[in-house]
């Protein structure tokens, strides 16, 4: 009989409410503005604003009307790069995590890095990170996808598995997880822009998953559950 890997993720006090209203607003959303046609431009938005806010929150200097217009800083342009084919990899997340996250890498840090380190983990104690992390994917689990998504994001962001761009990694595969476990399946909220407007405590619940043990991670996933809300605001949707 499989355990399930985040059972006592989804014990700890506030998690369950928490994640259960979140989706429930996302549902909200998706459901009385997104089940009339929506339009790719749409979906092509929503990336758009979150490859901005992930480009930010790696050191981008660009802003959202310089992204628009194609004129961002380097990191800017690996961002928008990987939005434009991520949404493609959602099969591949399900199925072979592995080769989704380092088609991610790969995708992210073109031209920055050698090529024989594309989508390859840095040493051995990175490689085994990942398979650890692809092992939770593929592991049914009675967690919340949005929880699922926190602790993948949490996960690759804090032990910085690739050679460069693993913040940009860590919110791809978060965004990826959302669409492929139906979340939301059309990619129109943006969570990207959530951990952006909540950067301040964004960064330091990082810094406490990785470092505060159970505490730690308690925090970062009562974070998330706020930062998913934001994210949401952020949606095309709303302003559609």
């Amino acid at each position: 009989m499989t355990t399930d890997p985040l059972a006592w993720l989804t014990s700890l006090e506030g998690v369950p409410s928490s994640y259960a209203a979140v989706r429930d607003g996302i549902d909200a959303l998706l459901r009385d503005r997104g089940l009339r046609r929506t339009p790719p431009e749409m979906t092509a938005e929503s990336l758009l604003r979150g490859a901005h806010a992930s480009a930010v929150l790696e050191g981008s200097a660009s802003s959202l009307e310089d992204v628009r217009a194609g004129a961002g800083d380097a990191i800017a342009t690996d961002a928008v790069r990987l939005s434009s084919e991520l949404l493609g990899l959602a099969p591949s997340l399900s199925r072979s995590p592995l080769q989704a996250l380092a088609r991610i890498h790969a995708l992210a840090a073109q031209g920055s890095v050698a090529d024989d380190v594309l989508g390859r983990p840095r040493d051995a104690a990175s490689a085994d990170r990942l398979r650890a992390l692809s092992d939770l994917l593929l592991t049914p689990t009675e967690a919340p996808a949005l929880l699922v998504a926190a602790v993948v994001h949490a996960d690759i962001a804090s032990a910085a598995p690739f050679a460069s761009h693993n913040g940009l990694v860590a919110r791809a595969a978060e965004r990826l997880v959302l669409v492929s476990r139906g979340v939301d399946e059309k990619s129109l909220i943006v969570p990207e822009a959530g951990h952006l407007a909540l950067r301040a405590e964004y960064e330091s619940n990082l810094v406490g998953y990785r470092d505060g043990g159970q505490r730690g991670v308690h925090a970062w996933v009562m974070y998330a559950a706020e930062a998913y809300a934001a994210g949401a605001d952020a949606s095309p949707l709303r302003t559609d």
